[in-house]
Protein backbone atom coordinates (compact mmCIF):
# COMPACT_ATOMS: atom_id res chain seq x y z
CA UNK A 1 0.00 0.00 0.00
CA UNK A 2 1.07 3.89 -0.82
CA UNK A 3 1.58 5.95 2.45
CA UNK A 4 -1.80 7.51 1.81
CA UNK A 5 -3.90 3.75 1.69
CA UNK A 6 -1.95 3.06 5.20
CA UNK A 7 -3.38 6.43 6.44
CA UNK A 8 -6.89 5.98 4.85
CA UNK A 9 -6.98 2.53 6.77
CA UNK A 10 -6.44 3.81 10.05
CA UNK A 11 -8.68 6.85 9.66
CA UNK A 12 -11.47 4.52 8.77
CA UNK A 13 -10.64 2.11 11.57
CA UNK A 14 -14.12 2.66 13.81
CA UNK A 15 -12.35 0.97 16.37
CA UNK A 16 -9.09 3.60 16.84
CA UNK A 17 -8.07 3.87 20.33
CA UNK A 18 -9.59 7.49 21.07
CA UNK A 19 -5.99 9.26 21.48
CA UNK A 20 -4.14 7.85 19.09
CA UNK A 21 -7.67 8.71 16.92
CA UNK A 22 -7.34 12.30 18.09
CA UNK A 23 -3.69 12.10 17.14
CA UNK A 24 -4.11 11.29 13.41
CA UNK A 25 -6.69 14.04 12.99
CA UNK A 26 -4.08 16.95 14.26
CA UNK A 27 -1.53 14.83 11.99
CA UNK A 28 -3.56 15.03 8.88
CA UNK A 29 -3.10 18.84 9.04
CA UNK A 30 0.52 18.43 7.66
CA UNK A 31 1.10 16.30 5.06
CA UNK A 32 4.65 16.14 5.12
CA UNK A 33 4.56 14.61 8.84
CA UNK A 34 1.60 12.42 7.94
CA UNK A 35 3.54 10.91 5.26
CA UNK A 36 6.42 10.60 8.02
CA UNK A 37 4.19 8.39 9.83
CA UNK A 38 3.03 5.92 7.11
CA UNK A 39 5.53 5.84 4.95
CA UNK A 40 6.37 2.29 6.16
CA UNK A 41 5.78 -0.06 8.95
CA UNK A 42 8.61 0.67 12.02
CA UNK A 43 11.11 -1.47 11.58
CA UNK A 44 11.35 -4.46 14.07
CA UNK A 45 15.55 -4.79 13.55
CA UNK A 46 17.89 -6.67 15.45
CA UNK A 47 17.97 -4.89 18.62
CA UNK A 48 13.63 -4.44 18.60
CA UNK A 49 12.32 -1.38 17.69
CA UNK A 50 12.37 2.36 18.52
CA UNK A 51 10.58 5.03 17.28
CA UNK A 52 8.41 8.07 17.86
CA UNK A 53 5.43 7.96 20.12
CA UNK A 54 2.00 8.23 18.42
CA UNK A 55 -0.42 7.21 15.35
CA UNK A 56 0.81 5.71 11.99
CA UNK A 57 2.48 2.27 10.84
CA UNK A 58 6.18 3.94 11.37
CA UNK A 59 5.33 5.13 15.03
CA UNK A 60 5.10 3.64 18.55
CA UNK A 61 1.84 2.65 19.92
CA UNK A 62 -0.18 0.22 20.39
CA UNK A 63 -1.06 -1.39 17.80
CA UNK A 64 2.51 -1.44 16.07
CA UNK A 65 3.16 -2.67 19.57
CA UNK A 66 0.88 -5.69 19.44
CA UNK A 67 2.25 -6.77 16.12
CA UNK A 68 5.83 -7.24 17.49
CA UNK A 69 4.18 -9.08 20.38
CA UNK A 70 2.14 -11.47 17.93
CA UNK A 71 5.48 -11.94 15.72
CA UNK A 72 7.27 -12.98 19.20
CA UNK A 73 4.35 -15.53 20.32
CA UNK A 74 4.73 -17.45 16.21
CA UNK A 75 8.20 -17.38 17.06
CA UNK A 76 8.00 -19.19 20.72
CA UNK A 77 5.04 -21.29 18.96
CA UNK A 78 7.76 -22.59 16.84
CA UNK A 79 10.36 -23.58 19.32
CA UNK A 80 10.33 -27.04 20.97
CA UNK A 81 7.41 -28.69 22.66
CA UNK A 82 6.95 -26.71 26.51
CA UNK A 83 8.76 -23.82 25.04
CA UNK A 84 6.21 -21.12 25.24
CA UNK A 85 4.88 -22.58 28.25
CA UNK A 86 7.90 -21.16 29.85
CA UNK A 87 6.39 -17.86 29.20
CA UNK A 88 7.68 -13.58 28.86
CA UNK A 89 8.96 -11.52 31.53
CA UNK A 90 8.41 -7.97 30.61
CA UNK A 91 10.03 -5.14 32.47
CA UNK A 92 9.68 -0.97 31.26
CA UNK A 93 11.32 2.06 32.52
CA UNK A 94 9.87 5.50 32.73
CA UNK A 95 8.98 6.76 29.39
CA UNK A 96 5.30 7.53 28.29
CA UNK A 97 3.24 4.30 27.64
CA UNK A 98 5.67 2.13 28.79
CA UNK A 99 3.50 0.38 31.30
CA UNK A 100 0.37 0.27 28.83
CA UNK A 101 2.55 -1.24 26.57
CA UNK A 102 3.77 -4.00 28.92
CA UNK A 103 0.15 -5.07 29.35
CA UNK A 104 -0.62 -5.08 25.69
CA UNK A 105 2.15 -7.48 25.37
CA UNK A 106 0.44 -9.62 27.69
CA UNK A 107 -3.05 -9.48 26.13
CA UNK A 108 -1.36 -10.59 22.76
CA UNK A 109 0.87 -13.12 24.01
CA UNK A 110 -2.62 -14.42 26.53
CA UNK A 111 -4.20 -15.85 23.08
CA UNK A 112 -1.84 -17.88 22.28
CA UNK A 113 -1.66 -19.09 26.23
CA UNK A 114 1.68 -17.62 26.75
CA UNK A 115 2.16 -16.86 30.37
CA UNK A 116 3.53 -13.07 31.07
CA UNK A 117 5.52 -12.11 34.18
CA UNK A 118 5.26 -8.12 34.72
CA UNK A 119 6.99 -6.22 37.49
CA UNK A 120 4.29 -4.09 39.05
CA UNK A 121 6.53 -0.69 38.65
CA UNK A 122 9.52 0.14 36.48
CA UNK A 123 12.27 -1.51 36.34
CA UNK A 124 16.03 -1.99 34.78
CA UNK A 125 17.18 -3.31 31.89
CA UNK A 126 19.64 -5.42 33.23
CA UNK A 127 17.30 -6.77 36.10
CA UNK A 128 15.32 -7.77 32.92
CA UNK A 129 17.87 -9.55 32.00
CA UNK A 130 19.03 -10.94 34.53
CA UNK A 131 15.04 -11.96 35.29
CA UNK A 132 14.74 -14.41 32.10
CA UNK A 133 17.69 -16.34 33.74
CA UNK A 134 15.92 -16.30 37.24
CA UNK A 135 12.23 -17.36 36.48
CA UNK A 136 13.47 -19.59 33.18
CA UNK A 137 11.31 -18.24 30.89
CA UNK A 138 11.89 -18.49 27.10
CA UNK A 139 12.10 -14.99 26.15
CA UNK A 140 12.08 -11.35 27.89
CA UNK A 141 10.72 -8.19 26.98
CA UNK A 142 12.43 -4.43 27.73
CA UNK A 143 9.89 -1.76 27.07
CA UNK A 144 12.68 1.63 26.69
CA UNK A 145 14.15 3.62 23.86
CA UNK A 146 17.23 3.79 26.57
CA UNK A 147 18.46 8.06 26.41
CA UNK A 148 16.53 8.65 23.40
CA UNK A 149 14.55 11.79 23.48
CA UNK A 150 11.11 11.74 25.66
CA UNK A 151 9.15 11.60 22.31
CA UNK A 152 10.49 8.02 22.06
CA UNK A 153 9.80 4.48 23.23
CA UNK A 154 11.01 1.09 22.17
CA UNK A 155 10.79 -2.47 22.32
CA UNK A 156 13.46 -4.85 23.06
CA UNK A 157 13.38 -9.08 22.81
CA UNK A 158 15.57 -11.23 24.58
CA UNK A 159 15.93 -14.79 24.17
CA UNK A 160 16.33 -17.87 27.04
CA UNK A 161 19.62 -16.34 27.77
CA UNK A 162 18.93 -13.55 28.92
CA UNK A 163 20.59 -12.03 25.92
CA UNK A 164 19.58 -9.39 23.16
CA UNK A 165 18.54 -11.56 20.29
CA UNK A 166 21.82 -12.28 18.25
CA UNK A 167 21.78 -12.53 14.61
CA UNK A 168 20.33 -15.47 13.34
CA UNK A 169 16.96 -15.71 16.35
CA UNK A 170 16.63 -11.76 15.26
CA UNK A 171 15.77 -13.00 11.19
CA UNK A 172 13.72 -15.50 12.55
CA UNK A 173 11.41 -13.24 14.99
CA UNK A 174 11.64 -9.93 12.69
CA UNK A 175 10.33 -12.86 9.68
CA UNK A 176 7.35 -13.43 12.14
CA UNK A 177 6.73 -9.63 13.33
CA UNK A 178 6.36 -9.03 9.31
CA UNK A 179 4.16 -11.59 8.45
CA UNK A 180 1.96 -9.95 10.78
CA UNK A 181 0.01 -7.62 7.94
CA UNK A 182 -2.79 -5.93 9.97
CA UNK A 183 -1.55 -4.61 13.32
CA UNK A 184 -4.89 -3.29 13.67
CA UNK A 185 -6.75 -6.02 14.22
CA UNK A 186 -5.11 -8.44 16.80
CA UNK A 187 -7.24 -10.43 18.75
CA UNK A 188 -6.28 -9.49 22.88
CA UNK A 189 -7.35 -10.47 25.99
CA UNK A 190 -8.54 -8.21 28.46
CA UNK A 191 -5.79 -7.30 31.28
CA UNK A 192 -9.12 -9.29 33.90
CA UNK A 193 -9.26 -12.18 31.42
CA UNK A 194 -5.51 -12.97 31.98
CA UNK A 195 -5.28 -12.08 35.73
CA UNK A 196 -8.40 -14.62 35.45
CA UNK A 197 -6.98 -17.16 33.52
CA UNK A 198 -3.11 -16.35 35.55
CA UNK A 199 -1.58 -15.79 32.09
CA UNK A 200 -0.43 -12.87 33.95
CA UNK A 201 1.39 -12.65 36.64
CA UNK A 202 2.70 -9.59 38.53
CA UNK A 203 6.26 -9.80 39.93
CA UNK A 204 8.51 -7.67 42.12
CA UNK A 205 10.19 -8.50 45.58
CA UNK A 206 11.42 -11.79 44.47
CA UNK A 207 13.33 -11.12 41.80
CA UNK A 208 14.60 -8.30 43.48
CA UNK A 209 16.62 -9.79 46.47
CA UNK A 210 17.78 -12.90 43.76
CA UNK A 211 19.24 -9.59 42.07
CA UNK A 212 20.77 -7.86 45.36
CA UNK A 213 22.37 -11.20 46.52
CA UNK A 214 23.74 -11.30 42.93
CA UNK A 215 25.10 -8.03 43.51
CA UNK A 216 26.05 -8.63 46.76
CA UNK A 217 28.48 -11.69 45.52
CA UNK A 218 29.84 -9.39 42.89
CA UNK A 219 31.45 -7.03 46.18
CA UNK A 220 32.53 -10.01 47.94
CA UNK A 221 33.81 -9.77 51.78
CA UNK A 222 35.15 -6.30 50.94
CA UNK A 223 33.26 -3.51 52.38
CA UNK A 224 33.70 0.03 50.84
CA UNK A 225 35.16 2.75 52.84
CA UNK A 226 33.12 4.89 55.14
CA UNK A 227 35.81 7.47 53.67
CA UNK A 228 34.29 7.52 50.49
CA UNK A 229 31.79 10.09 49.61
CA UNK A 230 29.26 9.23 46.36
CA UNK A 231 27.15 11.55 44.84
CA UNK A 232 24.34 9.40 42.62
CA UNK A 233 21.59 10.42 39.91
CA UNK A 234 19.39 7.32 38.28
CA UNK A 235 18.58 10.99 35.53
CA UNK A 236 14.68 10.21 36.02
CA UNK A 237 15.23 6.81 35.11
CA UNK A 238 14.95 3.13 37.11
CA UNK A 239 18.14 2.65 38.74
CA UNK A 240 17.50 4.77 42.01
CA UNK A 241 16.31 2.08 44.71
CA UNK A 242 18.59 -1.06 43.31
CA UNK A 243 21.48 1.22 42.93
CA UNK A 244 20.54 2.47 46.52
CA UNK A 245 20.16 -1.07 48.22
CA UNK A 246 23.38 -2.31 46.38
CA UNK A 247 25.63 0.55 48.15
CA UNK A 248 24.06 -0.10 51.50
CA UNK A 249 24.45 -3.93 51.42
CA UNK A 250 27.95 -2.83 50.39
CA UNK A 251 28.42 -0.46 53.17
CA UNK A 252 28.77 2.45 51.63
CA UNK A 253 26.82 5.15 54.31
CA UNK A 254 28.12 8.81 52.37
CA UNK A 255 25.57 8.56 49.47
CA UNK A 256 24.28 11.69 48.51
CA UNK A 257 21.74 11.24 45.76
CA UNK A 258 20.56 14.11 43.40
CA UNK A 259 16.82 14.71 44.58
CA UNK A 260 15.60 16.66 41.76
CA UNK A 261 16.62 13.70 39.47
CA UNK A 262 15.14 10.77 41.34
CA UNK A 263 12.11 10.63 40.67
CA UNK A 264 11.04 8.92 37.54
CA UNK A 265 10.18 11.27 35.26
CA UNK A 266 9.46 10.77 31.35
CA UNK A 267 10.21 14.13 30.42
CA UNK A 268 13.32 13.80 31.69
CA UNK A 269 12.93 17.44 32.67
CA UNK A 270 16.37 18.78 34.07
CA UNK A 271 18.35 17.10 31.63
CA UNK A 272 18.97 18.09 27.74
CA UNK A 273 19.54 14.73 27.30
CA UNK A 274 19.14 11.94 29.50
CA UNK A 275 22.14 9.92 28.62
CA UNK A 276 25.24 9.68 30.98
CA UNK A 277 27.20 9.91 27.64
CA UNK A 278 26.55 13.48 27.33
CA UNK A 279 28.43 15.39 29.81
CA UNK A 280 25.64 18.28 30.33
CA UNK A 281 23.47 15.17 31.87
CA UNK A 282 25.88 15.59 35.24
CA UNK A 283 25.45 19.32 35.87
CA UNK A 284 23.33 18.74 38.83
CA UNK A 285 25.55 16.14 40.02
CA UNK A 286 28.86 18.21 39.77
CA UNK A 287 26.78 20.68 41.80
CA UNK A 288 25.88 18.12 44.30
CA UNK A 289 29.51 16.89 44.21
CA UNK A 290 30.47 20.27 45.03
CA UNK A 291 28.83 21.04 47.68
CA UNK A 292 29.40 17.51 49.69
CA UNK A 293 33.21 17.26 48.78
CA UNK A 294 32.60 14.43 46.74
CA UNK A 295 35.38 12.28 45.42
CA UNK A 296 33.40 10.35 42.61
CA UNK A 297 30.08 11.13 40.50
CA UNK A 298 28.16 8.63 39.11
CA UNK A 299 24.89 8.69 36.75
CA UNK A 300 22.95 6.20 34.93
CA UNK A 301 20.80 6.77 31.91
CA UNK A 302 17.00 5.86 32.27
CA UNK A 303 16.51 1.90 31.58
CA UNK A 304 20.41 1.73 33.52
CA UNK A 305 22.16 -0.25 31.15
CA UNK A 306 24.51 2.72 30.80
CA UNK A 307 26.77 4.44 33.78
CA UNK A 308 28.77 7.42 33.44
CA UNK A 309 31.07 8.55 35.93
CA UNK A 310 33.28 11.82 36.82
CA UNK A 311 35.87 12.63 39.47
CA UNK A 312 38.20 14.91 39.90
CA UNK A 313 40.96 16.02 37.49
CA UNK A 314 44.55 17.50 37.99
CA UNK A 315 42.86 20.84 37.79
CA UNK A 316 40.97 19.85 41.10
CA UNK A 317 37.31 19.77 38.67
CA UNK A 318 35.06 17.07 38.18
CA UNK A 319 35.58 15.69 34.56
CA UNK A 320 33.05 12.91 32.78
CA UNK A 321 35.24 10.36 31.87
CA UNK A 322 35.09 8.77 29.02
CA UNK A 323 33.65 5.31 28.54
CA UNK A 324 36.75 3.73 26.99
CA UNK A 325 38.72 5.51 29.99
CA UNK A 326 36.39 4.00 32.36
CA UNK A 327 36.48 0.63 30.36
CA UNK A 328 39.91 0.52 30.47
CA UNK A 329 40.52 1.72 34.33
CA UNK A 330 37.76 -1.29 35.37
CA UNK A 331 39.53 -3.58 33.42
CA UNK A 332 42.80 -2.77 35.23
CA UNK A 333 41.61 -2.91 38.52
CA UNK A 334 39.28 -5.85 37.84
CA UNK A 335 42.58 -8.06 36.64
CA UNK A 336 45.23 -6.60 38.88
CA UNK A 337 43.06 -7.68 42.27
CA UNK A 338 42.54 -11.22 40.66
CA UNK A 339 44.78 -13.41 42.66
CA UNK A 340 45.09 -15.95 39.58
CA UNK A 341 43.88 -15.45 36.09
CA UNK A 342 42.61 -18.61 34.32
CA UNK A 343 45.05 -19.33 31.14
CA UNK A 344 41.50 -19.10 28.58
CA UNK A 345 40.64 -15.87 30.30
CA UNK A 346 38.81 -13.76 27.37
CA UNK A 347 38.11 -9.94 27.48
CA UNK A 348 35.70 -8.92 25.26
CA UNK A 349 35.19 -5.63 23.51
CA UNK A 350 33.39 -3.57 20.22
CA UNK A 351 35.22 -3.06 16.93
CA UNK A 352 34.90 0.94 17.71
CA UNK A 353 35.99 0.52 21.34
CA UNK A 354 39.75 1.68 22.46
CA UNK A 355 42.26 -0.43 21.54
CA UNK A 356 43.30 0.49 25.30
CA UNK A 357 41.53 -2.36 26.49
CA UNK A 358 43.52 -4.73 24.30
CA UNK A 359 46.89 -3.67 25.86
CA UNK A 360 45.44 -3.83 29.40
CA UNK A 361 44.22 -7.42 28.53
CA UNK A 362 47.75 -8.04 26.73
CA UNK A 363 49.51 -7.09 29.85
CA UNK A 364 47.65 -9.51 32.44
CA UNK A 365 48.19 -11.97 29.93
CA UNK A 366 44.09 -11.53 28.71
CA UNK A 367 42.76 -12.68 25.12
CA UNK A 368 41.02 -9.74 23.67
CA UNK A 369 37.83 -10.94 21.36
CA UNK A 370 36.64 -8.31 19.25
CA UNK A 371 32.78 -8.03 18.40
CA UNK A 372 30.39 -5.82 16.15
CA UNK A 373 29.32 -2.83 18.12
CA UNK A 374 26.12 -3.65 20.06
CA UNK A 375 26.20 -5.78 23.50
CA UNK A 376 24.29 -8.68 22.20
CA UNK A 377 27.22 -9.86 20.33
CA UNK A 378 28.78 -9.56 23.83
CA UNK A 379 26.27 -11.69 25.29
CA UNK A 380 26.04 -14.27 22.64
CA UNK A 381 29.97 -14.98 23.28
CA UNK A 382 29.37 -15.43 27.05
CA UNK A 383 27.17 -17.89 26.35
CA UNK A 384 29.32 -19.82 23.43
CA UNK A 385 31.87 -19.75 26.46
CA UNK A 386 29.68 -21.23 29.20
CA UNK A 387 28.05 -24.26 26.50
CA UNK A 388 31.75 -24.98 25.28
CA UNK A 389 34.18 -24.01 28.54
CA UNK A 390 37.01 -22.93 26.31
CA UNK A 391 37.25 -19.53 27.33
CA UNK A 392 36.82 -18.03 30.77
CA UNK A 393 34.67 -14.40 30.69
CA UNK A 394 36.56 -11.95 32.29
CA UNK A 395 34.95 -8.10 31.40
CA UNK A 396 32.79 -6.94 28.67
CA UNK A 397 32.12 -3.39 27.52
CA UNK A 398 32.10 -0.67 24.87
CA UNK A 399 33.12 2.48 24.24
CA UNK A 400 28.88 3.90 24.84
CA UNK A 401 29.34 3.22 28.90
CA UNK A 402 27.98 -0.25 28.54
CA UNK A 403 29.86 -2.46 30.74
CA UNK A 404 29.61 -5.75 32.46
CA UNK A 405 31.63 -7.33 34.98
CA UNK A 406 29.52 -10.96 35.98
CA UNK A 407 27.26 -12.71 33.90
CA UNK A 408 24.67 -13.19 35.85
CA UNK A 409 22.78 -10.46 33.77
CA UNK A 410 23.58 -10.73 29.99
CA UNK A 411 23.77 -6.97 28.62
CA UNK A 412 25.35 -4.78 29.64
CA UNK A 413 24.86 -3.54 33.28
CA UNK A 414 25.07 0.17 34.60
CA UNK A 415 23.94 -1.31 38.70
CA UNK A 416 26.95 -3.93 38.74
CA UNK A 417 29.13 -1.09 36.90
CA UNK A 418 28.17 1.31 39.56
CA UNK A 419 29.13 -1.20 42.41
CA UNK A 420 32.32 -1.63 40.48
CA UNK A 421 32.97 1.90 40.03
CA UNK A 422 32.71 2.76 43.46
CA UNK A 423 35.01 0.05 44.90
CA UNK A 424 38.28 0.92 41.89
CA UNK A 425 37.31 4.89 43.42
CA UNK A 426 37.79 3.01 47.28
CA UNK A 427 40.53 1.10 46.05
CA UNK A 428 42.75 4.40 44.59
CA UNK A 429 41.50 6.50 47.37
CA UNK A 430 43.13 4.65 49.90
CA UNK A 431 46.63 4.87 47.53
CA UNK A 432 46.17 8.57 47.76
CA UNK A 433 45.04 8.80 43.81
CA UNK A 434 41.54 9.72 41.82
CA UNK A 435 40.86 7.84 39.33
CA UNK A 436 42.57 10.50 36.63
CA UNK A 437 45.75 10.10 38.54
CA UNK A 438 45.14 6.09 38.34
CA UNK A 439 44.65 6.72 34.73
CA UNK A 440 47.43 8.83 33.87
CA UNK A 441 49.20 5.46 35.53
CA UNK A 442 47.32 3.61 32.96
CA UNK A 443 48.63 5.73 29.81
CA UNK A 444 52.50 5.64 30.67
CA UNK A 445 52.09 2.51 30.92
CA UNK A 446 50.30 1.80 27.64
CA UNK A 447 50.42 4.87 25.75
CA UNK A 448 48.65 7.60 25.26
CA UNK A 449 44.98 6.14 23.98
CA UNK A 450 42.68 8.87 23.09
CA UNK A 451 39.18 8.20 21.21
CA UNK A 452 35.97 10.59 20.37
CA UNK A 453 32.92 10.29 18.06
CA UNK A 454 31.56 12.48 15.90
CA UNK A 455 27.81 12.27 14.70
CA UNK A 456 25.26 13.73 12.01
CA UNK A 457 21.51 13.64 12.73
CA UNK A 458 19.73 13.25 9.45
CA UNK A 459 16.44 12.26 9.77
CA UNK A 460 13.35 11.37 7.74
CA UNK A 461 13.27 9.49 4.41
CA UNK A 462 16.25 12.22 2.84
CA UNK A 463 18.10 12.00 5.98
CA UNK A 464 18.57 7.94 5.52
CA UNK A 465 19.59 8.72 1.99
CA UNK A 466 22.22 10.76 2.97
CA UNK A 467 23.47 8.50 5.52
CA UNK A 468 23.44 5.81 2.48
CA UNK A 469 25.02 8.29 0.34
CA UNK A 470 28.13 9.48 2.61
CA UNK A 471 28.95 5.21 3.56
CA UNK A 472 29.23 4.24 -0.12
CA UNK A 473 31.32 7.35 -0.59
CA UNK A 474 33.66 6.02 1.68
CA UNK A 475 33.62 2.81 0.51
CA UNK A 476 34.59 3.92 -3.41
CA UNK A 477 37.00 6.21 -2.12
CA UNK A 478 38.77 5.36 0.67
CA UNK A 479 41.20 7.58 3.09
CA UNK A 480 44.91 6.41 2.34
CA UNK A 481 46.56 8.48 4.53
CA UNK A 482 46.31 11.02 7.61
CA UNK A 483 49.60 12.93 8.23
CA UNK A 484 52.47 10.88 8.70
CA UNK A 485 49.93 7.91 9.26
CA UNK A 486 49.22 5.44 6.64
CA UNK A 487 46.16 3.28 5.86
CA UNK A 488 47.30 -0.13 6.21
CA UNK A 489 43.89 -1.92 5.88
CA UNK A 490 40.07 -1.10 5.01
CA UNK A 491 37.98 -3.38 7.03
CA UNK A 492 33.90 -3.94 5.58
CA UNK A 493 32.06 -5.26 7.39
CA UNK A 494 29.11 -5.14 4.96
CA UNK A 495 30.79 -7.91 2.59
CA UNK A 496 32.70 -9.17 5.32
CA UNK A 497 36.58 -8.55 3.68
CA UNK A 498 39.73 -6.80 4.85
CA UNK A 499 41.73 -5.16 1.94
CA UNK A 500 45.43 -4.82 2.70
CA UNK A 501 46.11 -1.67 1.25
CA UNK A 502 49.92 -2.11 0.33
CA UNK A 503 48.91 -5.60 -1.61
CA UNK A 504 45.60 -5.43 -2.59
CA UNK A 505 45.43 -8.61 -0.89
CA UNK A 506 41.81 -9.47 1.08
CA UNK A 507 40.85 -11.11 3.90
CA UNK A 508 37.74 -12.59 5.46
CA UNK A 509 36.36 -11.18 8.74
CA UNK A 510 34.89 -13.98 11.03
CA UNK A 511 31.81 -11.19 12.05
CA UNK A 512 28.33 -10.61 10.98
CA UNK A 513 27.65 -8.69 8.17
CA UNK A 514 26.89 -4.87 9.31
CA UNK A 515 27.37 -1.80 7.37
CA UNK A 516 30.56 -0.75 8.77
CA UNK A 517 33.47 0.38 6.94
CA UNK A 518 37.14 0.39 9.35
CA UNK A 519 40.07 2.08 8.52
CA UNK A 520 43.33 1.34 10.27
CA UNK A 521 46.24 3.01 10.38
CA UNK A 522 49.75 2.49 11.29
CA UNK A 523 50.54 2.78 15.34
CA UNK A 524 47.31 1.55 16.34
CA UNK A 525 44.81 4.24 15.37
CA UNK A 526 42.24 4.09 13.37
CA UNK A 527 38.92 5.46 12.53
CA UNK A 528 34.87 4.00 11.32
CA UNK A 529 31.88 5.01 10.18
CA UNK A 530 28.78 3.37 11.00
CA UNK A 531 25.21 4.14 10.78
CA UNK A 532 22.78 4.47 13.86
CA UNK A 533 21.19 1.14 15.21
CA UNK A 534 18.49 3.05 17.21
CA UNK A 535 18.70 6.59 16.24
CA UNK A 536 18.49 8.65 12.81
CA UNK A 537 22.17 9.24 12.72
CA UNK A 538 25.62 8.51 11.31
CA UNK A 539 28.40 8.05 13.79
CA UNK A 540 32.32 8.69 12.99
CA UNK A 541 34.44 7.12 16.05
CA UNK A 542 38.50 8.27 16.25
CA UNK A 543 40.82 6.31 17.82
CA UNK A 544 44.68 7.12 18.11
CA UNK A 545 48.29 6.14 20.24
CA UNK A 546 50.74 8.33 20.70
CA UNK A 547 53.80 7.96 23.28
CA UNK A 548 53.01 11.59 25.14
CA UNK A 549 49.36 13.04 25.48
CA UNK A 550 50.17 16.36 22.91
CA UNK A 551 51.00 13.61 20.12
CA UNK A 552 48.10 12.21 20.55
CA UNK A 553 45.97 14.99 20.32
CA UNK A 554 47.70 16.38 17.28
CA UNK A 555 47.14 12.97 15.65
CA UNK A 556 43.51 13.03 16.65
CA UNK A 557 42.94 16.35 15.66
CA UNK A 558 44.18 15.45 12.03
CA UNK A 559 42.36 12.56 12.02
CA UNK A 560 38.92 13.83 12.34
CA UNK A 561 39.85 16.76 9.92
CA UNK A 562 41.16 13.98 7.39
CA UNK A 563 37.66 12.29 7.41
CA UNK A 564 35.27 14.89 8.19
CA UNK A 565 36.31 17.85 5.52
CA UNK A 566 34.94 15.15 2.94
CA UNK A 567 30.96 15.48 4.12
CA UNK A 568 28.97 17.48 2.52
CA UNK A 569 25.65 17.27 4.14
CA UNK A 570 21.97 19.26 2.31
CA UNK A 571 19.62 20.24 5.01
Amino acid sequence: MSWREQFNRWNQFEELEPTLKKGLTKLSQNEQHLEEAFHKSLEFGTGGMRGVLGPGTNRMNIYTVRKAAKGLAFHLEEQSLGFKGRGVVVAYDSRYMSKEFAIETAKVLGVHDIPTYIFSSLRPTPELSFAVRHLGTAAGVMITASHNPPQYNGYKVYNETGGQLPPGQADEVINKVNSVEDELNIDVLTQEELEDAELLRWIDQEVDEAYLEELNQLIGQDTISNDLSIVFTPLHGTANQLVQDGLNQAGLKDVHIVEEQAKPDPEFSTVASPNPEEHQAFEMAINKGIEVEADILVGTDPDADRLGVAAINSEGEYQVLTGNQLGGLMLDYLLSQRKEIPENAVMIKTIVTSELGKAVADHYGVATLNVLTGFKFISEKIEDFNQTGNHKFMFGYEESYGFLIKDFSRDKDAIQSTLMAVKMADYYKSQGKTLFEALEDLYKRHGYYLEDLYSIKLEGMDGSKQINSIMESFRIRPIDRVGELTVQAVEDYQIGKRTIMETGETESIDLPTSNVVKFILSDDSWCCLRPSGTEPKIKFYFGVKGETREESEKRLDQLKEAVLDRIVVTN
